[in-house]
C-alpha cells in the first residue's frame, strides 16, 4: 500500500503536517484581512467566514496553490503575476457558482466595483490576487515557513491534528446549517447550468437576492 505521507511530500514538496500548519495559518491571516477590510467598509464590526472559527479557508487553499503550482516559474514575477491574477480570478468564478449550486448563494458582492461581473469578480479582486501571488513567493510563504520552524518540531503535528479536528467538525456544523437555511428558505435556486445557459444564450436568469449576499 502505498505511503500518501511520502507521495504528498514529493509532490507538494512539504510535509503534509508542516502543509496544514501553514494552511491554517494562511486562512487565519486571510480571515484578519478580510474581518479588517469589512469591516472598514461596513463602519462596524464584521465578523467574516463561513464557519464559527477565525478561517477563510479560501486563502489558505488559495495561498499554497498558487506556492506549490506556479513553484516551476515563480523567478518570472510578470508572468506570476499575470498567471496568479487569471488562475484566481476563475477559480473565483467557479467558486461563486458552486456556493450558489449549493447554498443558494455566494457570500461576497462586488456590485460597487469598476469593471466587475455580476457581482461575482472585479479587476480590482483580479490585481490583488496576482499581486498576492507575487507576494506569497516573496514574502509570506518565507514568513510562514521560518515562523512554523520555530515550533514544528516540538508541537507542531500535534497542532496541525488538533486544529484539523476542530475545523472539520466547525465545518460540518456551519455546512449543515447553510444547508438548512436554504431549504427552509424554499427559494428559486439559480443552478450552475442555468447560470451557463444565461452565459451562452444572453437571456437573463432571474437569481434570488441572496445570490449576492455577504456572509457576516
Amino acid at each position: 500500500m502505498p505511503d500518501f505521507s511520502k507521495i504528498f511530500t514529493s509532490l507538494s514538496g512539504m510535509d503534509i503536517f508542516f502543509f496544514l500548519n501553514c494552511f491554517f495559518i494562511y486562512s487565519f491571516l486571510g480571515w484578519v484581512f478580510e474581518c479588517i477590510v469589512m469591516s472598514i467598509e461596513e463602519k462596524k464590526p464584521v465578523n467574516r467566514g463561513f464557519i464559527r472559527g477565525p478561517f477563510c479557508t479560501i486563502y489558505g487553499v488559495g495561498a499554497l496553490s498558487v506556492y506549490i503550482l506556479f513553484k516551476p516559474f515563480a523567478d518570472n514575477k510578470i508572468l506570476l503575476f499575470v498567471v496568479g491574477a487569471v488562475v484566481a480570478t476563475i477559480f473565483e468564478y467557479f467558486v461563486a457558482l458552486l456556493m450558489i449550486k449549493i447554498f443558494g448563494s455566494f457570500w461576497w458582492n462586488y456590485d460597487n466595483k469598476k469593471f466587475n461581473y455580476k457581482g461575482i469578480v472585479c479587476l480590482e479582486s483580479s490585481l490583488c490576487w496576482g499581486l498576492m501571488s507575487m507576494l506569497t513567493f516573496i514574502l509570506f510563504q518565507p514568513m510562514i515557513e521560518k515562523f512554523v520552524n520555530l515550533y514544528f518540531e516540538y508541537f507542531g503535528r500535534q497542532f496541525a491534528l488538533l486544529v484539523l479536528f476542530v475545523y472539520i467538525l466547525d465545518f460540518s456544523t456551519s455546512f449543515y446549517k447553510a444547508f438548512e437555511n436554504r431549504a427552509k428558505t424554499g427559494e428559486n435556486i439559480v443552478t450552475i447550468e442555468e447560470l451557463e445557459k444565461e452565459l451562452v444564450s444572453g437571456e437573463e436568469v432571474e437569481c434570488p437576492e441572496t445570490s449576492v449576499a455577504v456572509k457576516n
